[in-house]
């Protein structure tokens, strides 16, 4: 019989919970759900707030079918909220906003990973942080991800900016600054200008384009997903890879002490200590007063 749990009132069906989502280490998809009601709701749900999601589901695990999707699925509760998004040829469609627990509960049981975009509903393209991507193309790892961090961090802070960082859940690491309200082309212009800096004062360690062949042993410092129309994976999210990594926030000492790749691989199974002798690092990423502005050049 398929489970019924009441969440804030509302009544959800959660399914397929002896599913095994993680090989790897035989996580099950009721081991997921109890991730995000009981370790990630609060921290998560802050940074899901007012932004509408992006899903990657992959309901049978990691390898198997994977999809990427910005429309609301077909038996959207009505209680899900949906916010009109401006897409191609300045059409509207609607996309959901993960608001509370029972909208969090619902959409983790589809199996998904959660990406939202730099901006809020309401004021599209006019974003409230800008993210830096940094992308190690093999044999470089987190390692020189952690060395490229730590420069963009000082580059940042000489605008008056501060950086926090997480781990992309993956291989990577991003970086996120709050802002006052720029427009994301303004944002996407100032990031590519630090990017291109980057390299020109990193040339053995960093590379600005996304070109494949010139990733090898390097960083790429992918500023794209500061485009309106781009997405981040949010903090907290698990990632659809063999183990259940999170997307996890981190501090700048595990940044500069990072010395293996491991070093920064976070499960869902660390998050409760983790959250319990940090607090959520990007929690002032959510604050309005920490928003500064960009200089006019990079």
């Amino acid at each position: 019989m398929t489970p019924i749990a009441e969440v804030e009132g509302r009544r959800l069906t959660l399914s397929n919970l002896e599913k095994v989502l993680y090989p790897a280490t035989g996580t099950t998809k009721g081991e997921v759900l109890h991730y995000y009601a009981a370790t990630a709701a609060e921290p998560l749900l802050a940074h899901l707030r007012d932004r509408p999601v992006s899903f990657l589901r992959y309901p049978d695990g990691p390898d198997g079918q994977r999809f990427f999707t910005k429309n609301p699925p077909p038996g959207t509760p009505s209680w899900v909220r949906i916010t009109p998004v401006p897409h191609h040829d300045n059409e509207e469609a609607g996309q959901i906003v993960v608001g509370d627990l029972a909208s969090l509960m619902w959409a983790a049981n589809l199996v998904v990973e959660f990406h939202t975009p730099q901006w809020r509903a309401g004021a599209p393209g006019l974003a409230d942080r800008l993210v830096f991507d940094l992308d190690p193309g093999a044999p470089a790892t987190a390692v020189e991800c952690c060395e490229v961090a730590l420069w963009l961090r000082e580059r940042l802070a000489s605008d008056g900016l501060e950086a926090y960082g997480k781990t992309s859940g993956s291989k990577g690491l991003h970086l996120l600054v709050p802002l006052e309200p720029t427009p994301s082309a303004r944002v996407s212009a100032y990031a590519k200008g630090l990017a291109v800096q980057a390299e020109r004062e990193l040339p053995d360690l960093v590379v600005h384009r996304m070109k494949r062949a010139l990733r090898p042993g390097k960083v790429f410092v992918d500023f794209s997903q500061n485009a309106a129309a781009k997405t981040t994976a949010t903090p907290y999210t698990l990632r659809a890879g063999a183990e259940p990594t999170v997307s996890a926030p981190v501090t700048w000492a595990e940044i500069q002490e990072c010395r293996s790749p491991g070093d920064l691989v976070f499960l869902a199974g660390d998050m409760a200590e983790r959250l319990a002798r940090y607090g959520d690092l990007l929690g002032p990423l959510n604050e309005p007063d920490r928003g500064r502005s960009i200089p006019d050049t990079a």
